[in-house]
């Protein structure tokens, strides 16, 4: 298993999921994983002199990549010794399956490393976000007036960054495919992934869709119901431009403006150091004036970050999860989270929000980055008598880590398989 990070030392839906199928696998009788993750090069405490993989704070089969000299245009490394220790590696564990789970940090060399070093082993990929075929972030929103890009060609990435020609994006593309090209089987956790990366050209038959699992944070016990009315919303999630927390604010300006005070909002999260200036500032000001005001009135908390095992207790407060996205969002592990707790979800209409809820049955879905769409549900939400019990008694709760780990397990052993959830 190829992860960009390790989940506890930076947090991220893509390294969260690759560690819980490591952990699944990890219960299997039948199969020893290894878990290999990138180190953000601004971690220099995790770095040592002379290392280039590392063991994880003691912890049996897991590892640390340490990134050296990366490339973020052609994702390589520029360090020899560093491919010539994952050859070792690979040749020291013998896999029968590499999966990576991204090339972020790592490199997409390591792709092709790998198959040169071990010919027969079967490798696998999953894609968590656009990365392959869009160079802003791997977003597909276009960098010039943010909105959603539906394909990539040369001309049109070249109008996201006008400062790299239109045959810059050619070679890149050309680059990509080729390190792809030694890939086995790719997989998707969401269905609408498939037509972007076969419209861009990948076999439609070597692309599988396996949807994320997580344990039960739940236990099974879910929160009190009683509460009356079914007005206190809750944000989980990361404080940056695309999460969409910015749209939170605007929709309760405008509530507010409008006399419509009667609800809450819980933000929890963090990570507002890698926002945009703007929305930063943006943020930052809301966070300001509420603090100011006094307590009785305040509608939005900012309860800064959390782990997992925090969930419970921060999602009893809350009746509705909000999840506001301003991009494709691919999966939405926070919808997963707060399904567990027969929480109905609010989300953007597109991407895997639109896939995975079915608005009217177990949430609702708004506009995308449309404060106004936003707060005219949230206002609905507050009020309409009856809606929550509607939406909360037609959750179907999500596929756990021993499904997701089952399907994978499939895909290891070249069987073309798919779970929905």
């Amino acid at each position: 298993m190829i992860s960009v990070f390790h989940p506890e030392l930076h947090r991220g839906g893509a390294q969260q999921i690759t560690y819980e199928l490591f952990k699944g696998l990890k219960a299997r009788p039948d199969i020893e994983p290894f878990f290999m993750a990138g180190v953000d090069p601004s971690q220099r405490a995790f770095y040592k002199a002379g290392a280039r993989i590392t063991g994880f704070d003691g912890r049996d089969g897991e590892f640390l990549f340490l990134t050296e000299g990366y490339d973020y245009w052609w994702h390589k490394t520029s360090s020899p010794l560093l491919l010539e220790s994952f050859a070792d590696f690979l040749r020291l564990i013998r896999p029968d399956v590499v999966h990576f789970h991204h090339f972020l940090v790592l490199g997409l060399d390591l792709l092709t490393l790998t198959r040169r070093v071990l010919p027969d082993v079967r490798i696998v990929f999953t894609f968590h976000e656009f990365l392959s075929i869009c160079a802003a972030d791997g977003q597909m929103v276009r960098t010039f007036d943010k909105s959603l890009c539906t394909h990539a060609s040369p001309v049109r990435c070249h109008q996201c960054f006008p400062e790299r020609g239109p045959d810059q994006f050619f070679m890149r593309e050309l680059w990509v495919k080729r390190h792809l090209s030694v890939v086995d089987a790719f997989t998707v956790p969401s269905r609408f992934m498939i037509d972007f990366y076969t419209r861009w050209g990948l076999p439609a038959e070597r692309i599988s869709h396996v949807t994320n699992g997580q344990p039960d944070y739940s236990g099974g016990v879910h929160p009190a119901e009683e509460r009356q009315p079914r007005n206190r919303f809750g944000f989980f999630g990361q404080l940056v431009d695309n999460k969409g927390v910015w749209v939170i604010l605007q929709a309760v300006r405008r509530l507010r403006a409008e006399g419509f005070t009667d609800f809450t909002f819980e933000i929890n999260g963090d990570n507002l150091k890698y926002a945009s200036e703007a929305r930063r500032t943006e943020i930052e000001l809301f966070m300001a004036e509420e603090e100011a005001r006094p307590f009785e009135e305040r509608i939005v908390f900012f309860n800064g970050s959390y782990h997992v095992d925090q969930i419970g207790p921060r999602m009893a407060r809350v009746d509705w999860c909000v999840v506001p996205s301003t991009w494709w969002e691919i999966f939405g592990l926070v919808i997963s989270e707060a399904w567990m707790f027969r929480r109905p979800v609010i989300a953007s209409n597109v991407g895997g929000p639109a896939e995975r809820i079915r608005h009217e049955v177990d949430g609702l879905l708004f506009d995308l980055g449309d404060a106004r769409s936003l707060a005219t549900t949230l206002r609905r939400a507050s009020g309409e008598a009856g809606l929550w019990a509607r939406l909360s008694a037609g959750i179907t709760l999500p596929v756990d880590r021993d499904a997701m780990s089952a399907l994978y397990c499939g895909i290891y052993a070249a069987e073309a398989l798919e779970m929905t959830a």
